[in-house]
């Protein structure tokens, strides 16, 4: 069976929740995400508030502090939210994506470091700390380990503590607003139970594809970062496969209906780094090849706005003003539907007094119609 490229569309924004806001508990949508990207703090309140129908800012932040959601790095080697009961399996899990983002980065920085010695180092000075009731920086942890290592090159000192352990990073760093030093705690001390390295890969790819399938192997390799994932997923006995338009194979969870692709799609508004587009190596379900240019620029990933399910351009939120950039032309209702969305955005991120503006068109050729990415 073939799909277009609006059943992906369709299919991909109802299981991302994002064709309605959903009646949901803000715990049961982060699992339903699996896991949501947060480099930058306010990104996941974002993400989630386009997404459920009742969602306050205070509902996250609890959630952190009640060690329900925890931040640390996780698919891609990135700080990634997640459920607390998700993060003890994927940890381990996505250990090799790790290793592979230390040695990448900083390899010939720490060539002279054993490896094994920094990891029960580091291990020693955070439960030294935890003993005491305190919590350990980024910038603290290094310095205490440039002590054995003085030579090394202190960044990748600080980095590699995070690939080596399960760090998580514990709030009030990650809530809404807040910055500061990066805070290292062990998972095993802040959840109160060790790490569960019993699950395989099949089981990432089945809560992959429940959330953002039908989507190809390589897709799921990109937002994971895991690699030879083609064998696992020919293997699994409860996926059924279709194909795209350009004839790629792809996978889903037997079972799980595809969305009409007349479905109307509302606009919206998606934060940093959101999981519809870091999801996918092709991303032709919901932006041109040239829109992709403008919104994944190196590693940074854009905020975007949806118009009819598609990207329709960039916005930006700061000093008062939400700015928005279409790559093309808008009809005024489109363009009214976005700035009453935009006011409930900054009612949310707690905007007084806001104003609302737009920056002229990028190009007309970013329409649906244009060539996939």
């Amino acid at each position: 069976m073939i799909l277009d490229r609006r059943v992906l569309n369709r299919t991909t924004l109802d299981r991302q929740l994002l064709l309605a806001r959903a009646a949901l508990p803000p715990a049961e949508a982060v699992a339903r995400l699996v896991a949501l990207q947060g480099q930058e703090a306010d990104a996941p309140y974002i993400g989630l508030w386009s997404r459920l129908a009742s969602f306050t800012q205070d509902d996250l932040t609890a959630l952190l502090h009640g060690g329900q959601v925890v931040r640390g790095p996780l698919l891609r080697a990135t700080q990634h939210l997640s459920l607390a009961d998700d993060y003890v399996w994927l940890r381990p899990l996505v250990q090799p994506v790790l290793d592979r983002a230390r040695k990448g980065a900083f390899g010939r920085a720490l060539k002279d470091v054993d490896h094994a010695e920094l990891t029960e180092l580091a291990r020693a000075h955070l439960a030294d700390a935890h003993r005491d009731g305190r919590v350990l920086t980024r910038p603290q942890i290094r310095d205490l380990l440039r002590e054995r290592w003085p030579q090394a090159d202190p960044v990748a000192l600080g980095y590699a503590v995070q690939t080596l352990l399960p760090i998580v990073h514990t709030p009030p760093n990650g809530v809404w607003g807040r910055g500061g030093a990066t805070p290292f705690t062990l998972a095993e001390h802040w959840l109160g139970r060790p790490l569960d390295t019993g699950f395989a890969a099949e089981r990432l790819v089945r809560r992959y594809l429940a959330a953002f399938g039908p989507a190809s192997v390589m897709d799921v390799q990109a937002w994971s970062g895991l690699t030879r994932l083609r064998t696992v997923m020919e293997g699994m006995p409860d996926l059924r496969t279709y194909r795209d338009e350009t004839g790629r194979v792809l996978y889903d969870l037997d079972g799980l209906p595809l969305a009409d692709p007349g479905t109307p799609a509302p606009v919206r508004f998606l934060p940093w780094f959101d999981n519809l587009v870091v999801a996918y190596a092709d991303r032709g379900r919901f932006m041109t090849a040239e829109q992709r240019k403008a919104v994944c620029v190196g590693a940074a990933i854009y905020p975007t706005f949806l118009v009819d399910g598609f990207v329709g351009g960039m916005w930006n939120l700061g000093g008062g003003v939400l700015t928005a950039e279409p790559f093309h032309p808008l009809p005024a209702q489109v363009r009214e539907e976005l700035e009453a969305e935009g006011a409930r955005l900054m009612a949310f991120a707690g905007v007084e007094e806001g104003r609302f503006t737009w920056l002229p068109p990028r190009t007309d050729s970013g329409r649906e119609g244009s060539p996939t990415a």
